[in-house]
């Protein structure tokens, strides 16, 4: 039998580590990986993923696991801890996922990525949200209707987090809409309502002039996406059913197996620069322009 492929992971604050720890090594969704190392912010998180995610070793640096891994999962809760954390592994030349948001500025992403492409490691990001077999649906959907010119996007964010942000949970409404549409994000605007941060929203136009409004709920876990078309406001919403593990693992760890990147980089970047918009955005009160 084949020795496993073992993979590392950075970051323990992040209930995202407990469940790979238990898809890898307890639910063996994936014969023939192993998450072998955590490494945790505080001991104290590691310690907690270690035994819910039944994960055999503690690492008290990081790059004690350079060498004895096969591949890493970079997973903080704040997204600009990201890059510096996957950096001397994918110049080693590991196979590296990070969770998202990627980071927290396009401009370290394009430097990041081309880093990447430069010494040949693979490397992927995105929301689990919107790399699903339930939005690859939509999409198709979506292909089949013609001049939609507006997108209306429910979902949970937090302005003020403290993760970052809009960057934190906003980017499971930004991302599903940079997979259902070609047309590029040029501009953004957040509304904020400083009462509370409740009830606030965000804007976002499209190169081809769509608009797509982002409603920040306040109550209920979910996300929902409306467009307008010529019969009215149409929810959209997948047909297939759900599957466990979704296309959001089973192509990470396709990637770890064959180095193929199952998300282009320049769609990454964009994704960061729309978030990034968004946050300026949120200082500033005006509409900022999504870098290019």
């Amino acid at each position: 039998m084949a020795k496993p492929k073992i993979i590392g992971i950075i970051g323990a604050e992040n209930s995202h580590s407990i469940h790979f720890g238990k898809m890898f090594n307890v639910d063996k969704a994936f014969p023939g990986f192993e998450v072998k190392y955590i490494w945790g912010e505080k001991d104290e998180f590691a310690q907690v993923t270690k035994e819910k995610g039944a994960i055999p070793i503690i690492v008290k640096d990081q790059k004690d696991m350079m060498g004895k891994i096969d591949a890493l999962i970079v997973d903080h809760r704040r997204g600009d801890m990201h890059l510096a954390a996957a950096t001397p592994f994918v110049k080693a030349g590991i196979p590296t996922f990070i969770d998202k948001p990627f980071c927290f500025s396009s401009k370290e992403a394009k430097e990041f990525l081309k880093m990447a492409r430069d010494v040949g490691t693979p490397v992927t990001s995105y929301s689990s949200i919107a790399h699903s077999y339930a939005t690859e649906d939509m999409r198709k959907q979506v292909d089949e209707i013609k001049d939609i010119n507006q997108v209306t996007c429910y979902g949970k964010a937090d302005l003020n987090s403290i993760y970052g942000g809009f960057y934190f949970y906003g980017v499971h409404m930004v991302e599903p809409l940079i997979y259902l549409f070609d047309e590029k994000v040029v501009s953004a605007r957040i509304n904020k309502n400083e009462k509370d941060n409740l009830n606030s929203s965000a804007s976002l136009v499209f190169e081809n002039g769509m608009m797509a409004t982002l409603i920040i709920t306040s109550k209920k876990y979910g996300w929902q996406t409306f467009i307008e078309t010529d019969e009215g406001i149409v929810e959209l919403k997948p047909r297939v059913e759900k599957v466990d593990p979704d296309k959001t693992y089973i192509d990470m760890v396709k990637m770890f197996e064959t180095g193929v990147e199952p998300r282009s980089h320049e769609s990454i970047v964009h994704g960061i620069a729309v978030l990034e918009a968004l946050y300026n955005s949120s200082n500033s009160g005006k509409w900022e322009t999504v870098m290019a």
